[in-house]
């Protein structure tokens, strides 16, 4: 296998883990649907549980984008 197939492989199979991942989340965050309350700092948020869920995905793809430029900088 070339370089370029073993790349070309790579990035495809990278591409089916994410998509799989992504439909995984998405599955556990439409099954969470009832109200929590979310106590942060000193502020206590009533929301439901998939946006909860969401807003916790997001904030860990952002720190992974960002961590990930940082690496690449150096």
């Amino acid at each position: 296998m070339t370089d370029e197939h073993r790349s070309r492989f790579l990035h495809s199979a990278r591409m089916w883990m994410m998509i799989a991942v992504g439909m995984v989340m998405s599955a556990v965050i439409l099954q969470n649907t009832e109200e929590v309350d979310t106590q942060i700092l000193f502020w206590t948020i009533t929301m439901p549980r998939a946006a909860l869920l969401g807003a916790s995905l997001l904030a860990g793809f952002a720190a992974g984008v960002i961590w990930t430029s940082f690496r690449r900088r150096r």
